[in-house]
């Protein structure tokens, strides 16, 4: 081997490799959730089994009591701890219910993960796209660093339309009628109906 090819060889093993990408923890949260949606959608179980297939997918991807508290607005402060309590399980049946209906067969849908996460803040914003039957639905999810991972706290319809302020808007005038036991009666209605 010529010494100039020799020199050449050594230095393209010596070089420094790049580093491979690392992929934002807030995305391995939505990947988690897709990767759930996806298991129910193909499992063509009734909606009682993808509600109970889907339940500790929502319970590690969102921050429940967080979005919970955010929905019902400034009056949580008011309301009594029991209470509280009641309407952080009503509000996740109420989601688990909504996931449940919405996602409930699968006809070579997938979801895609856009690479790039934006700031909020201190929170992230992950988009994603689900593909398959019909035009591609865009959906974002703000997340959140809640015990050590990203939770997410709100979800955008078409990149717009924020989940949490449309339950604010639903959940105002019910709790201004009838208070908060109204409130997790209304939950709980949604809840039986698929969530929506």
């Amino acid at each position: 081997m010529r010494p100039l090819s020799a020199a050449l060889l050594l230095a393209a093993v010596l070089a420094p490799v790049p580093a491979l990408a690392q992929a934002d923890p807030a995305q391995g949260s939505v990947k988690a959730l897709d990767d759930g949606l996806l298991a129910i959608m193909k499992s063509g179980k009734p909606a009682s089994a993808r509600a109970a297939q889907i339940g500790p997918v929502i319970d590690r991807s969102f921050d429940l009591p967080l979005m919970t508290r955010l929905a019902v607005g400034s009056g949580w402060t008011a309301i009594a701890p029991t209470d509280q309590t009641a309407l952080v399980a009503a509000f996740r049946r109420m989601t688990i219910a909504q996931y449940a209906s919405n996602f409930s067969s699968w006809s070579g849908q997938a979801f895609t993960i856009d690479p790039k996460v934006d700031a909020r803040g201190g929170d992230k914003l992950v988009r994603t796209t689900l593909a398959g039957k019909g035009a591609p639905v865009a959906l974002s999810y703000r997340l959140r660093a809640s015990g050590g991972s990203w939770k997410i706290i709100d979800v955008f319809y078409r990149n717009s339309i924020s989940q949490l302020a449309t339950r604010r808007s639903d959940f105002a005038g019910v709790l201004q009628s009838g208070g908060a036991k109204a409130l997790i009666g209304h939950l709980n209605d949604l809840a039986a109906k698929g969530g929506n």
